[in-house]
């Protein structure tokens, strides 16, 4: 049964939903290219955990929503190449016609499909898989399981990191948080929940990430000056909820 979708504009900014409420993706109208939910800004936080200036390269993302990380990305990692997992064809449709997705099969790779099956089927590894995947009730469903977590764990490559949209307000917010520990021996960090409820879980695989708060906030005026994003405040939250013992974020 295929979902409704919604496109719905307010104060200049353009909303995807599915038959609620709940918002599923956000574009700015004057600025397309930028995020405009906080919580996809913090997903972003995952291009500081490891210093090469190449990373990411290979990039898997699961759910397609409004595009937002998927344009940010394309925009911004140059040498980047995008492989996109969205299992209702007309959210795709939705994103080209509404937000501005980019049409670049050499960089930019679509598949209509589910995430679980493609995670468990392939045999690719990326360097960032980024998880934001959500029904019209805001669940997740079999993306929010240990073997798929495991799964992700087996997909990526040395420097690997796992990104994951998680909902704090949901009942089974604590759970899902013990399952990504758990499938990652404890590698995780939970960023503070934002105003939205949205709180992202990053994981880490292959070499260990050791990086000082001082260190993330030069990397974050780098990010800033590079693309706009400005992620100090994200970054003054973690410092406030004492996430990193002795100011060393370690995953």
């Amino acid at each position: 049964m295929a979902i409704s979708i919604d496109i719905r504009e307010e104060a200049g900014v353009r909303t995807l939903h599915f038959g609620s409420e709940w918002i599923q993706g956000a574009m700015r109208i004057a600025r397309p290219w930028n995020l405009e939910l906080d919580y996809t800004k913090e997903m972003m936080a995952s291009l500081l955990l490891r210093e090469e200036s190449r990373f990411p390269r290979k990039v898997l993302l699961i759910g397609l929503g409004a595009a937002s990380l998927t344009k940010f990305l394309y925009r911004h990692r140059l040498l980047a190449h995008l492989t996109v997992v969205e299992i209702e064809a007309g959210v795709v449709a939705a994103a080209r016609q509404f937000f501005k997705l980019p049409e670049d099969p050499k960089r930019l790779n679509i598949v209509i499909g589910d995430g679980v099956k493609f995670v468990m089927n392939s045999e690719k590894t990326w360097d960032l898989i980024l998880v934001d995947g959500f029904d019209a009730n805001a669940r997740a469903g079999a993306l929010d399981t240990l073997p798929f977590y495991q799964m992700c764990r087996a997909r990526l490559n040395n420097n690997g990191i796992l990104s994951v949209n998680l909902f704090s307000r949901g009942k089974g917010f604590e759970a899902g948080v013990a399952r990504i520990s758990t499938a990652f021996d404890g590698r995780t960090l939970i960023f503070p929940s934002c105003d939205s409820g949205n709180a992202i879980a990053f994981a880490a695989a292959g070499d260990p990430v050791r990086i000082t708060l001082d260190d993330l906030k030069q990397q974050a005026l780098t990010l800033k000056a590079e693309t706009g994003l400005n992620l100090l405040p994200t970054l003054a939250r973690l410092e406030q909820w004492q996430t990193c013992a002795n100011g060393i974020l370690e995953l």
